[in-house]
């Protein structure tokens, strides 16, 4: 089946569970390539070391509603590596510092995580897409310019530990979180300041977004999918109207 066999197809939103190791811009480009389209954007890019919900908007009338997807509260699972720094805040960058995490108990970690739940101010890493001068901060941190934009406002609403309630001992350690939180929410930087205020360092290992706004990574459709010779098939049954997305977000 080809997209334009689909009958009044002009635009549509897609729910995409983004694998590691690609790029935001390439689950694009495969739905450019599927629906034959140019105009196809995604509402809040993930890094190619994370996975989840990626909102993939197609056609001008989906398109428009990327800012109102951007919006809505996110959700995302995260894994900390205690005791390791990185240049980058993840593990794409180059380890700078190690500190002994020796021994942090179950009740230091939730008065930790507590006392980063709510509004608060939250300067956007050095990596990331943020644009500074029409270019992104990662390029500037490549060069060895460092340029650093001003704190953000953000809130966390939710902030707990998905790994138990054990104490963390040994030279490195390993904290999972579940977070909810408003847009413009940097999970590396939060990773690094926990780690920071657990007094051992961190950097985020794993990250994967579940929900945002209404929509949640369960009703995706996978990399399988978007790689079968049907392609097309998978994501018209998938497909949200855009009538259906704006009662949505009303």
């Amino acid at each position: 089946m080809d997209v334009q066999e689909v009958e009044g197809f002009e635009a549509g939103v897609f729910l995409i569970d983004k694998p590691v190791d690609i790029s935001s811009f390439g689950v694009v480009s495969r739905m450019r390539k599927i629906l034959h389209m140019k105009k196809v954007g995604h509402a809040g890019t993930l890094d190619p070391f994370a996975t989840g919900l990626l909102i993939v908007c197609a056609g001008r009338p989906a398109t428009k509603l990327i800012s109102q997807f951007m919006d809505g509260e996110k959700e995302y699972l995260a894994t900390l590596r205690l005791g390791v720094e990185t240049e980058t805040l993840d593990t794409e960058g180059e380890i700078i510092k190690r500190r002994e995490v020796g021994h942090i108990s179950a009740e230091q970690i939730e008065l930790c995580l507590a006392g980063f739940r709510g509004r608060q101010f939250q300067v956007p890493p050095a990596y990331s897409a943020l644009k500074h001068q029409g270019k992104p901060l990662y390029y500037y941190a490549r060069k060895g310019i460092k340029i650093e934009k001003e704190a953000r406002e953000i809130t966390i609403s939710v902030l707990e530990r998905t790994d138990g309630i054990a104490d963390i001992v040994g030279t490195e350690g390993q904290l999972q979180i579940r977070v909810v939180c408003s847009k413009g929410t940097y999970i590396r930087t939060l990773a690094a300041d926990i780690g920071s205020a657990l007094g051992c360092g961190a950097h985020l290992t794993a990250l994967r977004r579940t929900q945002s706004g209404r929509f949640s990574v369960g009703q995706s459709l996978n990399w399988d999918e978007l790689s079968h010779e049907n392609a097309i098939e998978f994501c018209m049954k998938k497909m949200i109207s855009v009538e259906e997305v704006a009662k949505l977000l009303q």
